[in-house]
């Protein structure tokens, strides 16, 4: 039966206007934000600018958060800029003549699997309240991992520029068309419109830091330093503003090094300090602290320093050095952990603050020492005898792909955090409750049975159960081996609870909750170090198992991962493990891929198994997609595509897409959850936390949680209006098909 059309509803409606009812939805953080293991951690900063004149206002760089204030010395913060092409930020700096111009390069240069490509310069000249985006068609794909601005001549900048990192190499930049652009020292002349490389002996390698002389702006330093190891990087020294350069030897390691980092000190210019790694392998390996060095003639010669390798094998990952602006012998070193000397490197003692992994510093203008580190901001005003965490409110959390939520407790889900294990939220705040420690993956929650929860760290058989909703936890990895993609993805199978699968190079099986495991399946990949990313169980059908590899294999089984079929061998994409492949809920032989990479089909559908697949990009931009969601209740299934600018949404099968919600962060998306009992999403980003929005079904028009008579009314009024909300199926005009299409949603009850 067709409804009646109100009147009264066309006419409130055409004097209120219309608003497409899915865009009016308004997405909700939930955190973490911080948590509260010890130093309340966040997510990783990679930069951090201080006022000069205001004790209480700090800048701060999510790796992969965007850029956040604060002022009032770290008690609260403010995003800056989630409304921009990216949130991946490698560098700041603030104008010396005039603070409130910001300028952030986009791209965070620390050279990790999760240190994801940038798209350009942004620029404030308000404190950072408004921003423009520059450069972007130059520096898109790649890094920024410092940024200059000349002290009296503030119209000049310069930048260090790398490449987007991984292992293997690049795998951060995701196939980004800009990646293998042009990299090493960079310079503006006017504030950041326009660049020019700068050559003149300078390598076009990966430029790691930069320092510019204070007094002697005309001198710079760059520390060329791809991480992989070459003859070529080194320190080069310019004394005419960067035309021409130098290579500094006097004492410096020769032949193949790698990563370097670099301070001057500000109260005298010629003492220099550096850090010089050894190269990493191709897996990463291998990229211990080569020497620590300082000069005392502006770089002539250098002499070796007490402190040898604090950096593990990880020095591709962080070189920070800073030294207080009011004594150049007083110097701080830093990767894993804190090292302070106040003899110019003769001694060191260890003063970290409460989270490792350290990757930005700076000095306030009362003189506390600020640094960034995988868990957030920590400062200290006792040159690092204690340290105050500042993480309240900072969500710049980066999750990983295997978020879990509670059957019936809304509040309650379970997640991995890069470097801040696995955490759970209990409430409405974003404050969660840390639980394992280490690189927290994936998780995994009885549904039945809901304080049973699983958590990992990284590496094979890292895996632990809880039976009291994580109070308490015992190892449930006993019997895995083999290759992983660092934290292997497991899944408890929706028909049996006590059955588990989990992946290596191979499928493994559990029917005891992880007590023991056997292998179940044959190596799935090619070869080599490759290993299984991401797994899907058929939730109507447990029969029916899919796989994705990182060496770009999908496969399938129907006999619950004994043994698969190769189905796909083009399926490139982000090599940690993933949700990347998605099972319709009533249909097992319905399956979802997405496609995380540039160039390449973002999603795809399988409708026999994986045997033969279809691409439902649409008009989707060409941006990396890392998971689907499926909404069954649609006249066809509402696809939700979390890619690494938002969500996406399609009601036409993929013909069309929609960013789906308001407030969103341009974040990464690597997660979604749908809950068909509570009609919402649930998302985990790298560098934004968690996010919730309500699930709207297409006909429920005016956006009141019920499909009725008052749908059809509003979108009646809208449609005789020609209004864009009645462009129903998205194709940008609003005729019969938008009516026909609506008519068929709403009499289908969704």
């Amino acid at each position: 039966m067709t409804p009646t059309r109100s009147r009264l509803a066309v006419v409130c409606l055409a004097l209120a206007g219309f608003s497409n009812p899915a865009n009016a939805q308004v997405w909700s953080e939930l955190g973490p934000a911080p948590t509260n293991d010890f130093g309340t951690p966040t997510g990783r900063v990679s930069a951090i600018v201080a006022s000069p004149t205001n004790t209480n206002r700090y800048l701060v760089a999510g790796a992969d958060g965007g850029v956040w204030r604060t002022t009032d010395g770290g008690a609260s913060w403010t995003p800056l800029t989630d409304a921009l092409p990216t949130t991946a930020i490698g560098a700041l700096a603030l104008d010396p003549t005039n603070e409130n111009i910001i300028y952030a390069g986009s791209g965070e240069a620390n050279f990790a699997n999760h240190s994801r490509y940038g798209l350009g310069v942004y620029k404030s000249t308000d404190g950072g309240s408004t921003w423009s985006v520059l450069a972007q068609s130059q520096f898109s794909g790649r890094c920024f991992s410092r940024i200059i601005v000349h002290p009296t001549t503030p119209t000049t900048l310069y930048a260090a520029v790398t490449r987007a990192g991984g292992f293997p190499s690049l795998a951060a930049a995701k196939g980004h068309p800009g990646a293998s652009g042009a990299v090493g020292v960079f310079r503006s002349t006017d504030s950041g419109v326009t660049w020019t490389q700068l050559a003149g002996g300078l390598p076009a390698l990966d430029a790691t830091d930069l320092v510019i002389n204070p007094t002697t702006p005309s001198t710079l330093f760059a520390a060329i330093g791809y991480p992989f190891g070459s003859t070529s990087n080194g320190i080069y020294k310019s004394t005419n503003s960067g035309t021409t350069w130098t290579k500094l030897a006097g004492g410096l390691p020769t032949g193949s090094i790698g990563r370097i980092g670099l301070a001057i000190a500000p109260s005298n210019t010629s003492r220099l300090y550096t850090i010089v790694t050894n190269p990493a392998a191709a897996d990463g390996s291998g990229a211990s602290t080569l020497g620590t060095y300082r000069t005392d003639n502006a770089g002539t010669s250098w002499s070796l320093l007490s402190l040898s390798n604090f950096q593990s094998s990880y020095g591709w990952y962080f070189t920070t050095i800073t030294v207080k602006p009011t004594n150049a012998d007083e110097v701080y070193f830093a990767a894993l952990d804190a090292y302070r000397s106040t003899n110019a490197g003769a001694s060191f003692s260890l003063v970290s603050p409460q989270h490792p992994d350290i990757h930005a510093a700076a000095w306030d203008a009362s003189g506390r020492l600020l640094l960034g580190d995988d868990g957030g901001v920590h400062r200290t005003a006792n040159n690092g005898a204690t340290w105050t965490p500042m993480n309240n409110g900072l969500g710049t959390v980066q999750l990983y792909a295997g978020l879990s939520t509670h059957p019936t407790d809304a509040n309650i889900m379970y997640a991995g955090l890069q470097d801040n294990g696995t955490c759970k939220r209990t409430g409405p705040n974003k404050l969660w409750e840390s639980l394992l420690g280490g690189d927290g993956g994936w998780t995994q929650l009885d549904q039945s049975s809901p304080n049973i929860v699983f958590g990992e760290s990284q590496g094979t058989g890292s895996l632990s159960r809880s039976t009291d909703g994580g109070i308490n936890w015992t190892f449930a990895g006993n019997g895995l081996s083999g290759r992983n993609c660092f934290e292997p993805p497991y899944l408890i199978d929706p028909a049996a609870s006590t059955r588990m699968i989990y992946g290596t190079e191979r499928v493994w099986v559990t029917n005891n909750r992880g007590d023991s495991w056997a292998p179940l399946s044959p190596d799935l990949t090619a070869g080599g170090n490759a290993a299984i990313r991401a797994l899907a169980i058929a939730p109507s059908n447990s029969n029916f198992v899919y796989a994705a590899t990182n060496d770009s294999r999908v496969l399938s089984s129907t006999n619950g991962g004994s043994t698969f079929a190769l189905r796909l061998s083009d399926a490139a994409g982000w090599p940690r493990v993933t949700r990347e492949l998605t099972v319709h809920p009533t249909n097992p032989q319905i399956v979802y891929l997405a496609g995380a990479t540039f160039g390449t089909p973002h999603v795809r559908r399988s409708t026999n198994g994986g045997v033969s697949w279809s691409i439902l990009d649409g008009d989707l931009p060409n941006s990396p997609v890392n998971v689907i969601a499926v909404d069954p209740r649609g006249v066809s299934p509402i696809l939700y595509a979390g890619a690494d600018g938002g969500v996406y949404r399609s009601i036409d099968n993929g013909q069309s897409w929609r960013h789906y919600g308001q407030s969103l962060p341009n974040a990464c998306v690597v997660d979604i959850r749908f809950e068909l009992s509570r009609a919402r999403l649930v998302i985990a980003t790298q560098g934004r936390g968690a996010w919730s929005i309500p699930a709207l079904c297409p006909s429920d028009f005016n956006a009141d949680g019920f499909v009725n008579g008052d749908d059809f009314d509003a979108f009646l009024a809208a449609f005789e209006l020609g209004d864009a909300a009645a462009d129903f199926n998205g194709d940008g005009f609003v005729n019969g098909d938008d009516f026909d299409t609506f008519v068929a949603s709403f009499e289908a009850g969704c």
